[in-house]
């Protein structure tokens, strides 16, 4: 009897029970915003929240809809009962309370609940939008919010500025910055694993080593921690743990672009061709890494020592059209070329794209003018010279030393002293280092033109005369440059609005500095640095009350940036002991 109730032993039978539970009701909330039927989903969310009150998204669900129906009042009360009883961690709940007190013109309050958002919010889900409000916030207060951090970004400002370096080959300048946030960020594993590998291209092996353990003991899973290390014991030729850590790798199928690329070139450099084939080829199938001439010539490498030989001459032919002015492609071809003919035995090639070691030098003496200026600056060049001078035979050593010569920059003579004072190296090789360092020096600070070669140390830079503020940043130097120095003090005089006495210690103490440093300023992130820390060291020379972390907040950086520019403005004007 189909549409009555029939009951069987006491049973309703054809009968579908209803479970009226929190999901029944969000369901039905949902249904009802999908046909925009907003005051029956208000209804049924009402409902979900007391059959689970403990349950945040449903309390949040009906703010959402209270805020649409401009109840901005009630919605906020919402908001804040999540915070204070049902779940204080839902942070974002200040950006949504900060949108209601936006459309009720209460920008004060739409202020303190956006900062106290970014302040204390992990995840920055809502980053872009709360910039806008910023931006908004900003023009209706007619001044810039009081914040002092954004958690969500802890750090990634400095790792960003240190990986730029790691990609220019300024090895030395990234792991400055990167040890600057070690102790302010030391679950930053990102960023302690590229210090490591800034570390390993300087040839510091065992401070590499030691930082990659620390990242492992945080997190023994972490991918680039254990290709890091696979290939720092394959250095010390540990083989039984190569072997190990190998195993584990190739069990590995990860999906992330960074990942497969680290995991590939770590498999090829272990010798895991195979492996490291797969993962290239992986990578040029994506759209955004198709056109990429280094990835095309790893995957050929990789097909070359693998014995896939019509592979590799096809994707060399690749790199050859996707960056015809390299030569790499064409020599690897002709290479190729001889292998297939017999007239060569087939040998493995690294993955680096760029010639040879000794290869690049035969070019370079042919060319009789040096280093080509564009190779001066690639990481991958600058990183073979670093390790060839650590860990090269005696002749590849002197070559090195000469050539570093031809560089000559600040990473330059770091590594060259670094060299120098290395315990065990052949008499005739630090000598040589000696010269080229003192022969650098010279033509940078003539005032130090001397017939013994002598460390760059601040002692022997206090001998040399100072240089008036216009000889220093005026027509002596290119404008380009000249105008970086001056926007650094331009800076410190903006932020710190200071009295007459201290504008004139921090021109005092930058103009020392640019005198006998001249520091490379590639970037506007270095001249916030130097500003900050040139206005913290100037404040404490005059004794005015002073904080890394004050003068951090007001130029939107961390204390340890100010901290480590503040250092080495003293290492060298030797101005006082800055404290924080």
């Amino acid at each position: 009897m189909k549409g009555k109730l029939v009951r069987t032993e006491g049973h309703l039978a054809n009968i579908i029970p209803i479970h009226l539970d929190a999901s029944f009701f969000f369901e039905r909330a949902v249904r009802s915003l999908d046909r925009n039927h907003v005051d029956k989903a208000l209804k049924y969310f009402r409902k979900a929240v007391e059959y689970e009150p403990e349950n945040p998204v449903n309390h949040c669900n009906m703010a959402g809809i209270l805020s649409e129906k401009g109840d901005y009042k009630a919605s906020n009360a919402i908001l804040a009962h999540v915070l204070d009883v049902v779940d204080p961690s839902m942070t974002e709940c200040y950006f949504y309370m900060a949108n209601n007190y936006a459309n009720m013109d209460q920008f004060e309050e739409a202020e303190r609940a956006l900062v106290t958002y970014l302040e204390e919010d992990t995840q920055g889900q809502f980053m872009t939008e709360a910039e806008e409000m910023m931006e908004l916030l900003y023009y209706e207060l007619d001044r810039p919010a009081k914040l002092n951090r954004i958690k969500s970004r802890q750090g990634v400002v400095e790792h960003d500025q240190a990986r730029e370096l790691l990609e220019e080959g300024k090895f030395a300048q990234a792991a400055e910055l990167l040890e600057g946030m070690s102790p302010d960020y030391p679950d930053y594993l990102a960023a302690r694993n590229n210090l490591a590998l800034a570390y390993y291209y300087m040839g510091l092996f065992s401070k590499a080593k030691e930082t990659i353990a620390e990242v492992l003991e945080q997190e023994p899973g972490n991918l680039h921690a254990l290709c890091n290390l696979a290939i720092f014991y394959q250095n010390e030729n540990r083989t039984d743990q190569v072997l190990l850590l190998i195993k584990k790798l190739l069990a590995i199928v990860p999906f992330q672009h960074e990942q497969v690329y680290k995991l590939a070139t770590t498999m090829g450099i272990l010798g895991q061709h195979d492996s490291a084939y797969i993962h290239f080829r992986r990578l040029l199938k994506g759209e955004e890494t198709a056109t990429d001439p280094a990835l095309a010539h790893y995957a050929a490498v990789a097909a070359f020592n693998t014995e896939r030989y019509d592979i590799a001459k096809r994707l060399w032919h690749h790199v050859n059209k996707l960056d015809p002015d390299s030569e790499v492609a064409r020599y690897y071809l002709d290479g190729l070329e001889a292998v297939i003919q017999g007239v060569q035995e087939p040998s493995k090639l690294s993955y680096h794209y760029h010639l040879p070691f000794d290869e690049q030098f035969k070019q370079w003496e042919d060319y009789g003018n040096g280093i080509p200026e564009e190779m001066k600056n690639d990481p991958l060049i600058r990183s073979s010279f670093f390790w060839a001078l650590r860990h090269g035979d005696q002749a590849t050593k002197l070559q090195v030393i000469h050539a570093l010569g031809m560089i000559g920059d600040y990473e330059v003579q770091q590594a060259l002293q670094l060299f120098i004072n290395e315990p065990g190296e052949e008499t005739a090789l630090v000598k040589a280092a000696e010269a080229v360092l003192h022969d650098l020096q010279r033509v940078e600070h003539p005032e130090l033109n001397t017939e013994v070669s002598q460390p760059l140390t601040p002692e022997a830079l206090k001998t040399i005369p100072k240089v008036s503020k216009n000889e220093v940043i005026g027509n002596q130097l290119g404008n380009e440059t000249s105008s970086h120095w001056q926007a650094v003090v331009d800076r410190a005089l903006q932020m710190s609005e200071a009295r007459a006495e201290l504008q004139q210690e921090m021109e005092r103490i930058w103009t020392d500095y640019v005198s006998r440093v001249r520091p490379d300023l590639s970037g506007s992130k270095q001249i916030e640095g130097w500003a900050a820390g040139l206005e913290y060291l100037a404040s404490k020379n005059r004794s005015r009350p002073v904080t890394y972390q004050s003068i951090a907040e007001r130029y939107g950086i961390s204390a340890s940036t100010v901290s480590k520019y503040a250092r080495q403005l003293n290492q060298i004007c030797s101005v006082t002991p800055p404290k924080g």
